[in-house]
C-alpha cells in the first residue's frame, strides 16, 4: 500500500465566507499581506506588518487561501 499525498488530505483550517481576526506576519512578493491560521497561508491585500485584521476568507487552495479586510 502506498500512501501518497496523504498531506494533502488534511483539512484545511479555513472555510471561504467565514470570519477571522488575523495579525499580518509577513509580506509576499506580490505585496499581499501573510497571515497564518493553524500555519495555513492567507493571502490579504492591502495590508502591512504587524496590521491586526478582520479578514473574510474568499478562496481556498490546497495550500493557502485568499482573504479581504472586512471594515
Amino acid at each position: 500500500m502506498v500512501f501518497m499525498f496523504r498531506e494533502e488530505s488534511r483539512s484545511v483550517p479555513v472555510e471561504e465566507g467565514e470570519v477571522y481576526d488575523v495579525t499580518i506576519q509577513d509580506i509576499a512578493r506580490q505585496g499581499d499581506g501573510i497571515a497564518r491560521i493553524e500555519g495555513f497561508v492567507i493571502f490579504v491585500p492591502g495590508t502591512k506588518v504587524g496590521d491586526e485584521v478582520r479578514i473574510k476568507i474568499e478562496r481556498v487552495l490546497p495550500k493557502y487561501g485568499f482573504a479581504s479586510l472586512v471594515e
